[in-house]
């Protein structure tokens, strides 16, 4: 409990100096795979043309008297960042403006070609989405050989010593749940280190389907397998940043829970809209770059973010951990009600 009274301080005081470290550029919602589960609803064709490189530079410029060279990791996201021409000349100008750049793919294009391109431009960090074994994957994906694909890209980071850091990730679901001891074996084999799993939120093309989210036993069996894999040390497996946990904090993460949506995580929509993580519902959305000055958006809105007291309705009002985890994930949250879709907490207490 002291452990924890000290990290809801910290949290209070990351939540006042609001410095930004970690900031996602939706470069396009085009992408070459159709999957199930798709927070964003993505296309092989989008409403929205790929966003010009330079609006973004432009945008975030003020970010070089802010901050130090190389404290704010530019994490390219869409839709698929692999399908724009331009990526790897992306990453050089962004590097060369001292934003170290990250991506975040589904590994279909990312042969051996591609490899050598991003890293020659400088990628300091990559991570590859792996759902399930064979069959599993390329259904969840709904293209046949996505799976080799993944696997592919996966051999050619763990073999790659220019790169920082690179993680693998697997959103856990019904239909991959009996694999997840296989999919270890699998990353383990293949000379991953890091591993981290998600769960599915009914956002995007997943609200639709009730079939993707996982019954509160399959939750709580997650957790434990969590537990096992890091007490074995072969892996460096964790739980996502999603949720508080409860009794399994510190057991499945190296630390407590801390939602960083809009305190040090920011983002910029492939629409221009200034906000947190891309998943988080766009009503939640503080400005625009092309009417708003980034670094002032900032600096000076995202109270919603900031000060979370709203969060406290719904199942959430009474609550006796919400000093703990504040309500949640801010993409869990409805649109409409802003109160919580899924507490992770409670799955494990009922």
């Amino acid at each position: 409990m002291m452990l924890q009274g000290f990290h809801n301080y910290f949290r209070k005081k990351e939540t006042q100096l609001h410095e930004l470290n970690y900031l996602f550029w939706e470069c396009t919602q085009r992408c070459n795979l159709n999957c199930q589960h798709c927070g964003s609803d993505c296309l092989a064709s989008s409403r929205y043309k790929d966003m010009p490189f330079e609006d973004f530079l432009n945008a975030i410029k003020p970010l070089e008297t802010k901050y130090k060279r190389n404290s704010v990791l530019i994490v390219i996201t869409g839709g698929e960042p692999l399908v724009r021409p331009d990526l790897a000349d992306c990453g050089r100008q962004l590097r060369q403006h001292g934003f170290p750049w990250s991506i975040v793919s589904n590994g279909y294009a990312y042969d051996e070609a591609m490899h050598e391109k991003l890293i020659d431009a400088g990628m300091y960090s990559i991570t590859i989405s792996l759902d399930g074994l064979r069959d599993t994957h390329d259904a969840f994906r709904k293209r046949q050989g996505s799976f080799d694909h993944a696997l592919r890209a996966i051999d050619l980071l763990a073999n790659e010593k220019r790169l920082p850091i690179y993680d693998i990730v697997t959103c856990v679901s019904p239909m991959n749940f009996g694999e997840l001891e296989g999919i270890k074996q699998l990353l383990i084999e293949h000379k991953v280190k890091a591993w981290r799993l998600f769960t599915i939120a009914p956002i995007g093309r997943a609200a639709a389907d009730d079939g993707l989210q996982l019954s509160n036993e399959q939750f709580r069996q997650m957790m434990d397998f969590i537990v096992t894999t890091r007490k074995e040390g072969k892996i460096n497996c964790m739980f996502s940043c999603e949720a508080y946990v409860g009794p399994y904090e510190r057991k499945v993460r190296d630390w407590f829970y801390f939602c960083r949506a809009g305190i040090t995580i920011g983002s910029i929509l492939i629409d221009g809209s200034i906000s947190a993580c891309p998943n988080i519902d766009r009503s939640y959305v503080q400005g625009n770059i092309y009417q708003d000055d980034f670094l002032d958006v900032w600096e000076n809105r995202f109270q919603p973010f900031r000060d979370r007291a709203w969060m406290k309705k719904g199942s959430c009002a009474d609550c006796k951990m919400f000093k703990n985890c504040l309500g949640g994930a801010m993409h869990l949250h409805a649109k409409d009600s802003g109160e919580i879709m899924i507490c992770h907490y409670h799955k494990l207490s009922d």
